[in-house]
């Protein structure tokens, strides 16, 4: 990895083995992007990449030139009112009341490793040598804001990260109403986009259309990523595919409010920003206040969507993630809350624990309804002290119930929410997010702590510290199920209201930095209504999230896919659950539950007890068998096989670093009759290798299995009862390698 200045130094290249990123300045002093894509060799002028042509219409800097247009010509942090006609990366309020800005290129300065961002997730290094950082330094002569752009490129991968960093050094307050975390600008058009939504318990749907001319764009004004989009994108040239071809992955490490934004101009250039979603946000910098935008991760590939992922995987998996669970097998846990939902006592509880141990699970979770006056959805929030009526030793007397028994212990919480019927709200009526004269909206009969609040988030501290310090608790389901509504803090004056958003926010991951680093080893999980804030940011805190509520396990195979496009395994939250499912009323085979849910944490939403013995002993195998892969699931290279968004089968597959090992989970919705033979392509495999294949008496060596195919034909065309195949069926192939193997 290297960081190239010409002579003139108005020229730089940051490039890998996999990638160059090559800006200029401009002749007017601001930042040109000249170059993003597949490593090229370094030389000293790039300047011919630089292209201007009269255009009628067009607005034109200089006097004297009739060809040098801003709105023509790629730039690397684009700004509006200055013969850019396009979306902004940056605007700025005056005291004069203008939102022109001019960022004129100071300097420069490159740093090995990676800086850290204060207050906010971001990727990091262990090691100097694992990144360089290149930060461009700009100023507005006129407001006198100064502007930092930091460019981290990788050792190895095809990543940049991005961010940007604003300093009033003049004497004027200034507000900046947009400040994106990138501005990428784009040649041409020629790119599908790939975007990532849905709503509570579908998540992550992937959604796919050409770029056109105009705006197209996901995002967020919740208070939270959402359910709906999530703040990741896909430009991938239309002939590429799992497999082969260009892409560029645009991943923003945030948790509130988001815009992911391409515009192509009638030209066919393509500009995309991503960052703090510009709608409701303005953040007053007085003189010698600074303001440092969310990171912004861009990955390019050649070699398809998979090798994209894995990319991102890795990343996120290691230098996103942080702390004592970063690398190591989550525990196999059991929730209790569809075996009980609010209808529990201490001993009802320790009766499932115990049927969990003897089936070998490792973490029993006690859910919602421990606190407070929490008999139901109405009250209780915020007053986190265990109801001693339903839990007569407290939660340090549960938890050391169930460490007698040989699990572990995990609690749920909801900490940024309040009902009104709570002690705390009686005490602190005005500590709720709400707008003055305005009627109060609710969601499940809660409404938001104002966490801009450092006494609210104080508190909130003190309360789960308390519990943490106290009882035998090793996990933390950190629940979230509620949007914001009327934003609006009565702490902050009048022309600080539209910074609500964004500074919650930091009180969300302030409370996960002071709780996580007081308790190192408990390990965190992410929730918010399932996946309403399953985002970088929060992995940065919490390294698994709740994938989504919805644990049937055919809806689980599109919501887990669409995830796995940025996100690894390891940070997918995903269950064995009852059925009828208590989502969608669908019964699937307990198997086929345990087949999805492998890919991911894995764990049960159910009462044991319930079980049949046949049930009871299945469960048994489950366990042991997640165990026994739980390392090469959780933290093999992931592969997508065939999508459930296009197919009635669809498959995927995981494999072990010395590619020795490989688990492929095959899935099918709908069962059919007398159907054709089928073959299925692995990928990821060693070519020489020769494996065997679960159910499979035969040899097959990976080049076999990868370019031939495996055989997934039904054993039974469908007359043979003994051999029916059903509805919601699945099959796991285990492919392990033959020691010393050869058929010759």
């Amino acid at each position: 990895m290297s960081i190239v200045v010409n002579k003139a130094g108005d020229t730089f290249h940051l490039y890998n083995d996999e990638i160059s990123y090559i800006m200029k300045v401009l002749p007017n002093e601001q930042m040109g992007q000249l170059y993003f894509g597949k490593k090229i060799r370094p030389k000293e002028d790039y300047s011919y990449l630089v292209e201007t042509h009269m255009r009628p219409m067009s607005s034109c800097v200089f006097d004297t030139d009739k060809n040098f247009s801003m709105e023509y010509i790629r730039q690397e942090y684009g700004v509006f009112g200055t013969s850019d006609y396009r979306m902004p990366a940056v605007e700025v309020l005056q005291e004069n009341g203008s939102r022109i800005s001019d960022f004129r290129y100071c300097g420069y300065r490159i740093e090995s490793g990676k800086p850290k961002l204060s207050g906010l997730p971001a990727t990091y290094v262990e090691d100097a040598s694992e990144a360089e950082t290149l930060v461009i330094e700009l100023k507005d002569p006129v407001s006198k804001m100064s502007l930092k752009l930091f460019y981290t490129i990788f050792a190895k991968g095809g990543i940049i990260a991005r961010s940007a960093r604003f300093l009033n050094e003049g004497e004027q307050d200034l507000h900046l109403t947009s400040a994106m975390s990138l501005c990428m600008d784009l040649p041409d058009s020629e790119y599908d986009w790939l975007q990532f939504s849905g709503a509570w318990a579908r998540e992550r749907y992937l959604k796919t259309r050409r770029l056109q001319q105009g705006i197209q764009s996901v995002g967020s004004m919740r208070g939270n990523s959402s359910h709906n989009h999530n703040p990741f994108i896909i430009l991938k040239r239309p002939t590429a595919d799992e497999f082969q071809g260009e892409a560029i992955g645009f991943s923003l490490i945030y948790s509130g409010n988001f815009l992911a934004q391409a515009e192509v101009d009638t030209y066919d250039a393509a500009r995309v920003l991503m960052g703090i979603h510009p709608s409701g946000f303005d953040w007053k910098l007085e003189s010698g206040e600074e303001f440092q935008t969310p990171e912004a991760v861009m990955v390019y590939t050649d070699r398809g969507l998979n090798h994209l992922s894995q990319t991102y995987h890795k990343l996120y998996q290691k230098r996103l993630a942080r702390g004592y669970w970063r690398d190591r097998e989550r525990p196999i846990l059991i929730n209790n809350w569809e075996a009980t939902y609010f209808d529990f006592t201490e001993e009802r509880l320790v009766k499932i624990a115990k049927q969990a141990k003897e089936s070998g699970i490792e973490l029993f979770v006690l859910d919602d309804g421990w606190f407070g006056k929490r008999t139901n959805e109405k009250a209780g929030l915020g007053d986190w002290a265990a109801n001693p009526e339903r839990l007569k030793n407290g939660i340090t007397g549960l938890a050391q119930r169930i460490e007698d028994l040989g699990m572990k212990f995990g609690l749920w919480f909801e900490p940024e929410m309040v009902n009104k019927d709570s002690d705390l709200y009686r005490e602190h009526p005005d500590w709720i997010i709400q707008t003055p004269n305005r009627r109060t909206s609710h969601g499940r009969f809660q409404y938001v702590l104002d966490f801009s609040r450092k006494e609210v988030v104080d508190r909130i501290y003190e309360m789960m510290a308390k519990i943490l310090s106290e009882a035998k608790v090793s996990y933390i389901k950190w629940d979230m199920n509620r949007s914001i509504t009327e934003c609006y803090s009565a702490k902050l004056p009048a022309d600080r209201q539209g910074e609500v958003y964004h500074r919650y926010i930091l009180g969300v991951y302030d409370l996960y930095e002071r709780l996580t680093s007081r308790f190192p080893e408990v390990l965190f999980e992410s929730c918010s209504s399932g996946g309403g804030r399953f985002d970088p940011g929060m992995l940065y805190y919490a390294p698994q999230g709740w994938t989504s509520d919805d644990s049937d396990a055919v809806e689980r195979i599109k919501i887990q896919y669409g995830t796995s496009y940025c996100y690894p395994i390891s940070s997918m939250g995903s269950h064995v659950s009852v059925i009828p499912n208590h989502q969608i009323n669908r019964n699937t085979p307990l198997y086929t539950r345990a087949n999805v849910a492998y890919f991911g944490t894995f764990g049960y939403e159910l009462d044991l007890n319930a079980l049949t013995e046949e049930e009871q002993e299945e469960v048994k195998e489950q366990v042991k068998f997640m165990k026994q892969y739980r390392r090469l699931f959780q933290f093999g290279t992931f592969y997508r096989l065939r999508s459930p968004f296009d197919h009635n089968i669809s498959a995927w597959m995981v494999v072990s670093e010395d590619k020795k090992t490989a688990i492929v989970g095959w899935y099918r919705v709908l069962n059919g009759i007398n159907m054709p033979y089928t073959r299925l392509r692995l990928h990821g495999l060693d070519e020489s290798i020769l494996y065997t294949v679960s159910g499979d008496k035969s040899m097959h060596y990976g080049d076999e299995l990868m370019h031939l195919g495996m055989i997934t034909t039904d054993a039974s065309s469908g007359q043979d009862e003994e051999n029916m195949r059903q509805d919601y069926d699945s099959r796991l192939y285990i492919l392990k390698a033959v020691e010393g193997g050869n058929l010759s």
